[in-house]
């Protein structure tokens, strides 16, 4: 692993988690698992950049369709009757000492309102609010066009707009 990946790894590794957890629906545990073996997967050399995008941008394909591979095999588990430790983490539902009341409730609001959201818009939202990508470079993340990103990012604002207005 080259020095520029392994600073980029260190120096980012909240941010890879706060997406790591977006790409899990917030199971803290799998957010761990995945990220876990995202960075093993860098290490090891069986994730490889390539240099076609940024190294962030890269990286968060990476840990994405991670999480996406350890949801199959958690299905496939479940399918086949293997039992499973996946339950949430009580403490990452918990808001932090700092946090007012008020705040807390507009997180939950939000939270609740991007899981009503497709799993595209929500990924691609999450993508260009919380983790300062373009609407391009969250396209590359995704693995899809950039009007389809456009059009996912355009029609997920309107309807989070819509359910925000309806928890008021």
């Amino acid at each position: 692993m080259n020095s520029d990946l392994a600073c980029l790894v260190a120096a980012t590794h909240e941010e890879n988690f706060a997406w790591a957890l977006g790409c899990c629906r917030r199971d803290r545990r799998e957010a761990e698992d995945v990220l876990q073996a995202v960075y093993l997967k860098v290490l090891d050399g069986r994730a490889r950049f390539d240099g076609r995008s940024s190294l962030k941008t890269w990286l968060f394909a990476v840990i994405r369709r991670t999480a996406a591979q350890h949801r199959r095999l958690a299905w496939l588990g479940r399918l086949r009757f293997i039992p499973l430790t996946t339950t949430p983490d009580a403490a990452s539902a918990a808001p932090g000492a700092d946090a007012t009341v008020e705040v807390a409730e507009r997180r939950e609001q939000l939270a609740q309102a991007l899981d009503r959201l497709s799993r595209r818009q929500r990924e691609v939202l999450l993508l260009v609010f919380y983790h300062e990508h373009t609407v391009e470079e969250a396209a590359g993340v995704l693995g899809i066009g950039v009007g389809s990103a456009r059009t996912h990012y355009e029609r997920g604002k309107a309807r989070l707009r819509l359910l925000l207005g309806e928890a008021s």
